[in-house]
């Protein structure tokens, strides 16, 4: 099987890992951040949640962001349970999900 498409774009840094050592299954997947513009690669297990991989993209894009104040998008729709996993949310290896401002911004 050939890597997703997602792993030859650009990232910021290397792919940030939450599948355990030796995982047999494991997801590719991009956060991004338009508001900061910015974009992570994450491999992790089928079964961590979304809300998992939403702490992990701000952590390294936003450092000290409420995760609260966020929301992930999957193929444009808002994900509302992120307690679920990644495969319940629906996402697939190669999955693209947008993380932002619960509520739009005036542009200063």
């Amino acid at each position: 099987m050939s890597a997703p498409f997602v792993t030859t774009l650009r990232t910021r840094g290397e792919s940030i890992r939450l599948a355990p050592a030796g995982a047999s299954e494991v997801m590719t997947i991009r956060v991004e951040i338009p508001e900061v513009w910015d974009v992570v690669r994450i491999e992790a297990a089928p079964s961590e949640t979304v809300l998992g991989v939403k702490v992990a993209a701000l952590a390294a894009l936003v450092p000290g962001a409420d995760h609260r104040r966020y929301v992930m998008k999957l193929r444009g729709f808002e994900v509302l349970d992120e307690h679920q996993t990644l495969v319940g949310a629906g996402a697939v290896d190669g999955s693209i999900f947008l993380l932002t401002h619960r509520r739009r911004r005036p542009v200063r």
